[in-house]
């Protein structure tokens, strides 16, 4: 196969939740932050919850969340893609665009995220190693960092506001 290697996130077509295919240039020009999400699991409280919280912040300053549900890691995203949709938009109030179940890892892995591993492998490899690993890529397409499942997404909170080329606000009004 002669297939041109992918050269940002841009060159991928992924489908959302309900099926209808997103090419990911809709998001050329943004901060994006792409994460494979899991409804039943320890983290999953906290990451939503620090998600919201940046999305609201910074989503009208060109900030993107892209959330890919998971099932590989002790099948904690067991339910169909209506069902994840009810659960993260009713039970977490998420705004921002969740995608289809896809694989991370293994044979059937989405290209997508063979791309992001390949940009960014992880301290004991490539693998993604558990639910809520976070890849934030900039304005080009390019990924930037890789955050691991425990890191608090509030904790890079300043890496999105140097992509965004926003000051730091600790203001309170």
């Amino acid at each position: 196969m002669a297939a041109e290697s992918p050269k940002s996130i841009f060159d991928f077509s992924v489908k959302d939740i309900r099926g209808n295919d997103v090419p990911l240039s809709n998001y050329r020009g943004k901060v994006v932050l792409i994460v494979n999400v899991a409804s039943k699991c320890g983290l999953t409280n906290s990451n939503y919850k620090e998600l919201n919280i940046l999305y609201d912040k910074y989503k009208d300053q060109g900030f993107e969340i892209l959330a890919f549900p998971c099932n590989q890691f002790a099948w904690q995203e067991p339910g169909t893609n209506e069902e994840i949709q009810e659960t993260v938009c009713t039970r977490f109030k998420a705004e921002f665009p969740i995608f289809e179940k896809i694989d991370v890892n293994g044979k059937n892995i989405a290209p997508l995220y063979k791309y992001l591993k390949s940009e960014k492998g992880g301290v004991l490899g490539d693998s993604i190693k558990w639910n809520f690993t976070k890849f934030l890529v900039n304005r080009e397409g390019k990924v930037v960092e890789r955050y691991g499942p425990s890191t608090s997404p509030l904790k890079f909170e300043k890496d999105i506001e140097n992509l965004l080329g926003s000051p730091a606000s600790t203001q309170e009004n």
